[in-house]
């Protein structure tokens, strides 16, 4: 199963015992291939990366609290390069399966850790999330899935992307396994309980037809048992938002990698080759519109989002792509997408994915964002969802 999935990288695999008698104990997880683990090297989904780099001599700050709280590591797991795309095909090293919508990408850059949570190889995975790459995965497989506050979680042992977006987050099966590791990973919150939602109509209005159908039953139910309002999120329109989110992600990658690129003149594949080449050729004066384009944003949703508050909005567009999708549709499918998951990036939010409906035999997620710092407030509403729908209140 492990090799049919594809889910974790090529070559040996970690498998460390937790500590005994943990929180986590008797949970299994694997590791993004960005995330270090003692004595094994950190690819980061592409050949040059693992070459140029030594073998980490110290487990990522997110690999060792894991540890710590029980939990046994069983692998790491692939990822797009450098995490530097949205749809988990790796020119290198293949494409991980999507168990819940074979013949369809699983989502990236988190890749291989939903489709080993997804395909039951693993209980938990840890992912990052820059750009929706917990996110976009989560409603691809099926999953719950989180993206943390900004900050919130270390990233000391993280290969990084783009270091203002930058996060950690993690994938399972069920709200209970979600929540169980917040506690692990993140700090202890005083964030009331959701008791307010809103509702973005320019965010459904990004997603396909049918994905905004599938998710009306979900959406009547949660708005039956909280007080809700539609708004407008963004007047200028996400689009906006999301050229903002992508200069100043694509100025921050530049800065960290291009001396690198440079240097060592790596071989990525098609699609990311293009993203780094773009990433070299971004102005301060186009920096300076994004911030204030993003300070701008990040009053909108303090705005909106008051104490107690959730916004409600699909994870991603659509379905997932099917595999060997044109390039010119994945791009346009691509920039809907990050029209979506920028607004948690530049407010440096939590969010959380929520399997909530189906399209053609394939998940589709919910998505809910909390006040900065509200994560484990989050988690608790996630969980206590779940067990209504499943107690059919």
């Amino acid at each position: 199963m492990t090799a049919d999935l594809n889910a974790f990288t090529h070559g040996p695999q970690p498998r460390l015992a937790g500590t005994p008698g943990g929180p986590l104990a008797g949970l299994s997880f694997a590791a993004k291939d960005l995330f270090d683990v003692a004595g094994f090297p950190t690819g980061a989904g592409n050949p040059d990366w693992a070459r140029t780099h030594p073998v980490p001599q110290r487990h990522a700050a997110a690999v060792a609290a894991m540890l710590r709280a029980g939990a046994e590591l069983i692998g790491k797991t692939q990822t797009d390069e450098l995490a530097f795309s949205l749809n988990g095909e790796n020119a290198h090293y293949g494409t991980p399966v999507n168990p819940r919508a074979p013949g369809r990408i699983p989502g990236g850059s988190s890749s291989g850790s939903a489709s080993a949570v997804a395909g039951g190889l693993v209980d938990t995975a840890l992912g990052t999330d820059t750009g929706g790459s917990v996110r976009v995965p989560a409603s691809y497989c099926g999953l719950f899935g989180i993206r943390t506050t900004h900050g919130a979680v270390s990233v000391a042992g993280l290969v990084p992307l783009a270091l203002r977006f930058d996060t950690v987050g993690w994938f399972a099966r069920d709200a209970d396994t979600l929540r169980r590791l917040g506690p692990v990973l993140l700090p202890e919150g005083s964030a009331p309980p959701a008791a307010r939602l809103v509702v973005p109509r320019d965010a459904f209005a990004l997603a396909d037809s049918a994905v905004g159908a599938a998710l009306v039953p979900a959406l009547e139910a949660l708005c039956a048992r909280l007080p809700a309002t539609e708004a407008v999120l963004a007047p200028r329109g996400l689009a906006a938002w999301m050229a903002a989110f992508r200069t100043l992600q694509m100025r921050d990658i530049w800065r960290t990698h291009g001396a690198w690129i440079e240097r060592t003149q790596p071989r990525f594949g098609p699609g990311v080759r293009e993203r780094f080449a773009a990433s070299a050729k971004i102005t301060d004066a186009a920096v300076a519109e994004a911030e204030a384009t993003q300070a701008e944003v990040r009053a909108r949703l303090d705005e909106l989002l008051l104490p107690a508050t959730l916004l409600v909005l699909p994870s991603a567009p659509g379905i997932a792509p099917r595999l060997n999708t044109p390039p010119a549709e994945l791009d346009e499918f691509r920039a809907r997408a990050m029209s979506l998951t920028c607004i948690a990036g530049l407010g440096g939010l939590p969010q959380v994915s929520v399997p909530l409906g189906e399209v053609e035999g394939c998940p589709v997620g919910l998505s809910f964002i909390a006040p900065r710092g509200a994560d484990r407030a989050l988690l608790d509403f996630v969980a206590e969802h779940a067990a209504a729908r499943r107690a059919g209140c």
